[in-house]
């Protein structure tokens, strides 16, 4: 049975409500600082942590709990007759409930422009030794570090009865779900600030649960959305829905790929996307007239798929966008016309992401789980370097070939390879994603492509081996290509292109996507 409890909390949402209660049922309280000092105000009975323990707390109070009468109240067990022996001759009494939530690390750190003294004064020290002391001996201690976790816990006490085994044992994984995450944030926030390597010998990594999904890829899937710390303002969890359904695992997974390529273009722009694939992307003077040339580049595929624009949608481009069915539509912002039209739609995922143009943090990171393991890699935060591009052809692309040619390059970054990308006008016009042969992913882009691949230009995310890809652009119409180099049949390609008229420019950057 609960008998006497230590309650010391930062955040100090509902501890009044849940220390009443226990002092009603006879629970002794002690407590620390600020958490002592409130509830004396609310006229709650309290024992002042330094009446236990006989000394002052100091040190600014860096030192408050940590004392044999606190953690050898709480650790004793009270089955081992020996423990309970030694806790009357030391004339300390047992501990049977810690409620304690840590200092504002996170809120400190994520403070514009906080001072490293600040962020480590908001390092907890005896909080985390007192849960975790708890939390190891919850056979007979109730470990609390959450406030939804009160009211729970409280209807037993006031009801009379002992918390349930399975309850503390499950509010004890708590704690040290709550604890490790805690370390990993401070870790981190150190490690980045020391200059220590981003890939340390021990990895451990803290995200916060955004939400449940109703299921992952597919129905028998279960899944949940987290979102990583002090993420910056780009990315989607920021996002505010104002109209349908919530996301699904398949949105938030499809719409983070829409994002990441939007992020590569300035000049107004809107990317389609299908099954994590771009299917229509273009660039144009206007937001309508982007939206516009990327429906017409697949107006199949972007059926049922997800748009992503770098600007306002104004009423007129919302209603081209509710002749079609989409699942969502992101933008910085929406005209109250818009909003007007596309609310109609009940079912349509409207998403207001102001920060959609944010920069990423220097030194992101990308990751890719494995069956045992984890694959940690630098983000591919580089597209090109245009002081870095060789024309390696006899003859080089006009202007608007090289306009095209960096579009190309830039889409064909953020499709599955082996990538291909036709385009023209800054306007793709066949994909060919994801094949496990370069021809045939050329191929599939040249059939999309139809008619309007004469002229137009074609971006490869990797090298060719073997002309071939040459040939059949070439049959296509194809007059300027743009790809990595480095293969030791570059030659075959360019004599290929020099045959054909096709100028062929070499980035020297390869962007596989797997």
């Amino acid at each position: 049975m609960v008998k006497r409890a230590f309650l010391s909390v930062s955040d100090k949402t509902g501890i009044e409500v849940f220390a009443r209660g226990l002092s009603k049922a006879g629970v002794e309280i002690i407590s620390t600082g600020g958490t002592a000092a409130a509830l004396k105000n609310a006229g709650i009975p309290v024992t002042e942590v330094s009446e236990v323990t006989g000394f002052p707390e100091c040190l600014d109070g860096r030192v408050k709990t940590l004392h044999p009468k606190i953690h050898g109240g709480i650790l004793a067990i009270r089955e081992k007759g020996e423990h309970m022996a030694q806790l009357k001759k030391l004339g300390i009494k047992p501990i049977d409930l810690v409620c304690v939530n840590l200092y504002p690390f996170k809120k400190t750190i994520l403070k514009e422009n906080v001072l490293l003294e600040e962020a480590i004064e908001n390092i907890d020290i005896g909080g985390p030794s007192m849960l975790r002391a708890a939390a190891k001996n919850w056979q007979d201690v109730v470990a609390i570090t959450d406030v939804e976790d009160y009211s729970r816990v409280l209807t037993h006490i006031e009801n009379g009865e002992d918390v349930p085994s399975e309850e503390k044992f499950k509010l004890a994984a708590k704690v040290f779900e709550y604890t490790a995450a805690y370390d990993a944030l401070i870790a981190a926030f150190l490690r980045e600030k020391s200059g220590n390597p981003a890939f340390p010998e021990k990895l451990t990594l803290t995200y916060e649960k955004v939400q449940d999904m109703r299921y992952g890829e597919n129905p028998h899937q279960k899944a949940v959305f987290y979102k990583e710390i002090g993420a910056p303002a780009c990315c989607l969890h920021h996002a505010e829905q104002l109209n349908g359904k919530a996301l699904s695992y398949n949105n938030i997974n499809d719409a983070n790929g829409a994002l990441e390529l939007l992020r590569e273009f300035s000049r107004p722009t809107a990317v389609a996307v299908k099954h994590a694939n771009p299917c229509g992307v273009a660039s144009a003077e206007s937001i309508y007239e982007a939206y516009i040339k990327a429906y017409e580049a697949d107006p199949v595929s972007i059926f049922g798929g997800i748009v992503a624009v770098n600007g306002e949608v104004d009423e007129k481009t919302a209603l081209e966008m509710n002749n079609i069915f989409l699942e969502i539509i992101i933008a910085p912002s929406y005209t109250p016309g818009a909003l007007e039209v596309l609310m109609k739609k009940q079912n349509l995922r409207v998403l207001k992401l102001p920060g959609i143009n944010a920069p990423l943090p220097h030194g992101a990171l990308d990751m890719k789980k494995v069956m045992g393991g984890l694959l940690v890699q630098e983000r591919d935060s580089v597209i090109y370097d245009e002081n870095e591009f060789k024309v390696v052809t006899k003859r080089a692309p006009a202007p608007e070939e090289m306009t095209d040619l960096k579009f190309a390059f830039k889409v064909v970054k953020y499709t599955r390879s082996n990538g291909i990308v036709i385009a023209k006008g800054e306007k793709t016009l066949g994909i060919g994603p994801g094949q496990t042969n370069r021809i045939w992913s050329v191929k599939m882009a040249i059939e999309r492509s139809g008619s309007e691949a004469r002229g137009a230009v074609l971006a490869s995310d990797a090298f060719f081996p073997f002309s071939d890809c040459v040939e059949e652009a070439a049959k296509a119409g194809i007059t300027a290509i743009i790809q990595p180099g480095g293969s030791i049949r570059d030659e075959d390609s360019i004599k290929e292109c020099d045959k054909h008229g096709i100028a062929m420019v070499v980035t020297s950057v390869r962007h596989f996507k797997h």
